[in-house]
C-alpha cells in the first residue's frame, strides 16, 4: 500500500508495534496513530502518558524490547531514592524516562496542548508519522469494582490488575474534543482506518467514545479493520481477556468482533482462532486470517502488510 492516508487507534504496546510495522510499508506522512490519553495521570507533580510515550518510544527505537515498556538501558536511581524517603514508588519511573515527564510537565504548564507538545518530541526523536493524542482534554479512565471504583493506574499498576472487574466509565468524556489531529483525520481522505490489537475496553473504547468519533468511523467511506488482541483464548499484552471474564464474555476473538459490530467492516484474526470465522462474518464483517503475534520487527511488518492488504480488498 503506498501513497495512501491511513488512520490507526492505539493504546500502548500491541498497538505500537503494529504502528512500527505500518511505519516500515507507508510514507512518513500519511500515516497518522492516535494514542489513547485515558490512561493519563499526574503522578509526584508531573503529567504521565503512558500510551503516548510507549507509542513514541517504540517508533523512536527507544524501547526496552526485552521488557515491553519504558525506555532501552534505563537506571532507576530516581524511583528508588524516592522509596528510600517513604514516597510513592509503585509506578516506575525510569531516570530517561523522567524527562519527557518533566518537559512534558513544564509545556503544559506554559501553556501548550498535549498535540503540540506531543507533535515536537515525536520531531525531536525523529519519527516521521503523525503521533497525536486523542484528546487534549483530561479523560480518566475509571475501572469499576465490587469494592468501588479505581483510577486506571491504581488498578493496572499499583494494584497488578488483581481486582475483579466489573464495568469502566470515562470521566470527562462528555466535555472533550478530538484532538486537531485525530479531527483532521476523520475528516480528510483516509484510505484505511486500523483498529490496533490493544484491549478494546480501556484503549479504544475512550478513543471511540469522544464527541463524533465513533460515528464518524462507521460512517467513513474507507474500509475500517480490527485486529484482534486475544490469540487462542488469551490476551497477547495485557489484562484484556482478565476483564472478559469478569464481564461475562468468552475469552475469544470473536466477542471482540462483537464490541465493534456496526463500526468495522474487517476483522483479523490468528490462525489459531481460524475456526472463529464463519461466526464472525455472521455478524457482518469480513475475517482474515494471518499469524498476528508479533514477536520481532519482521513479524510487525508482516501483520501491517497483511492489514493494508486486507483494507485493499475491502476497498475493491
Amino acid at each position: 500500500m503506498s501513497g495512501t492516508n491511513v488512520l490507526a487507534l492505539s493504546g500502548g504496546v500491541g498497538g505500537a508495534k503494529l504502528a512500527l510495522g505500518l511505519t516500515h510499508l507507508l510514507p512518513s506522512d500519511s500515516l497518522t496513530v492516535v494514542a489513547n490519553t485515558g490512561d493519563d495521570f499526574t503522578h509526584l507533580g508531573l503529567q504521565i502518558c503512558p500510551d503516548i510515550d510507549t507509542v513514541i518510544y517504540t517508533l523512536s527505537d527507544l524501547a526496552d524490547k526485552e521488557r515491553g515498556w519504558g525506555r532501552a538501558s534505563e537506571t532507576w536511581n530516581f524511583i528508588s531514592a524516592m522509596g528510600r524517603l517513604g514516597g510513592e514508588d509503585w509506578f516506575h519511573l525510569g531516570d530517561g524516562d523522567l524527562a519527557m515527564h518533566v518537559y512534558r510537565t513544564e509545556r503544559l504548564a506554559a501553556g501548550d496542548t498535549l498535540s503540540e507538545v506531543t507533535s515536537d518530541v515525536a520531531l525531536q526523536l525523529g519519527i516521521g508519522a503523525r503521533v497525536v493524542p486523542m484528546t487534549d482534554d483530561t479523560v480518566a479512565t475509571v475501572v469499576k469494582t465490587p469494592t468501588g471504583e479505581l483510577s486506571f493506574q491504581h488498578y493496572f499498576v499499583r494494584d497488578r490488575c488483581e481486582p475483579t472487574v466489573s464495568g469502566f466509565r470515562f470521566e470527562g468524556i462528555e466535555a472533550a474534543a478530538p484532538s486537531p489531529g485525530l479531527a483532521a483525520s476523520l475528516n480528510g481522505n483516509l484510505d484505511a482506518i486500523l483498529i490496533t490489537p490493544s484491549n478494546p475496553f480501556v484503549s479504544i473504547d475512550p478513543i471511540l467514545s469522544l464527541s463524533g468519533v465513533g460515528d464518524a468511523i462507521s460512517a467513513a467511506p474507507a474500509p475500517v479493520v480490527a485486529v484482534s488482541p486475544i490469540v487462542g483464548g488469551v490476551a497477547i499484552k495485557g489484562p484484556a481477556a482478565k476483564m472478559m471474564a469478569e464481564l461475562g464474555m468468552p475469552t475469544e476473538a470473536r466477542e471482540v468482533a462483537r464490541f465493534y459490530e456496526g463500526l468495522i467492516d474487517g476483522f483479523v484474526i490468528d490462525r489459531r482462532d481460524e475456526d472463529q470465522a464463519p461466526a464472525i462474518e455472521a455478524i457482518g464483517m469480513a475475517v482474515w486470517v494471518t499469524d498476528t503475534v508479533m514477536n520481532d520487527l519482521e513479524d510487525r511488518i508482516t501483520l501491517a502488510r497483511e492489514c493494508c492488504r486486507f483494507a485493499e480488498e475491502l476497498a475493491a
